[in-house]
């Protein structure tokens, strides 16, 4: 009897794992589906590209706040986690500073819309956008920091700031092809080095 106990116990872990990586496989055709035609985008789309069914979606996301909401997280802790990897495996922190705030410019990319989808729930938006700040600027910080403890950037420049910088270098990319939001934020990240 404990030997069919155990089996069946080792089963369920395998098909959570599946379950989890099917999850982040949707919210990440979910993502690349909002960056493409935005969040009001037909859930079917969303489900082609993940391979699943629209009850699929339906079963783990209610509604459209709830699918847009989850992606935001998402990707949010994706942004949160690669900042020490890249701090790790860049040949230099500006170099991981570099990367990083090319990946939250992606981030803020797919950000859009979100507002309008959440607007009759000022609340749930709010607590979104203090999870982010919570999560994303002690990142930033570090990176800050260690870039300018190797001198590579001035030191004393706020991860508020520069986040706000870039977001803002990113407002109205989507609708003018002939602005180059990338080439910006290059500048300015640029602008963070130490004068010779």
């Amino acid at each position: 009897m404990n030997d069919g106990d155990s089996g069946a116990g080792q089963a369920a872990r395998p098909r959570r794992a599946d379950a989890r990586r099917n999850k982040e496989a949707l919210l990440e055709a979910a993502a690349a589906v909002f960056v493409a035609s935005g969040v009001e985008a037909p859930v079917r789309d969303i489900a082609a590209r993940a391979g699943v069914g629209t009850a699929t979606i339906y079963r783990h996301f209610p509604t459209r706040a709830d699918l847009v909401i989850a992606v935001y997280r998402h990707q949010v802790e994706a942004c949160a986690e690669a900042g020490p990897a890249l701090l790790a495996s860049a040949p230099t922190p500006y170099a991981a500073l570099g990367q990083w705030i090319g990946l939250f410019a992606d981030f803020l990319v797919t950000k859009h819309g979100l507002a309008a989808v959440l607007q009759s729930d000022n609340a749930g938006f709010e607590t979104l956008h203090t999870y982010f700040l919570d999560r994303l600027v002690p990142v930033c910080g570090e990176l800050l920091d260690a870039a300018a403890a190797a001198g590579e950037i001035r030191s004393g420049i706020p991860a508020y700031a520069l986040m706000r910088g870039v977001g803002n270098l990113c407002i109205g990319a989507e609708n003018d092809p002939r602005y180059d939001a990338r080439r910006l934020i290059e500048l300015l990240v640029a602008g963070l080095c130490r004068p010779e």
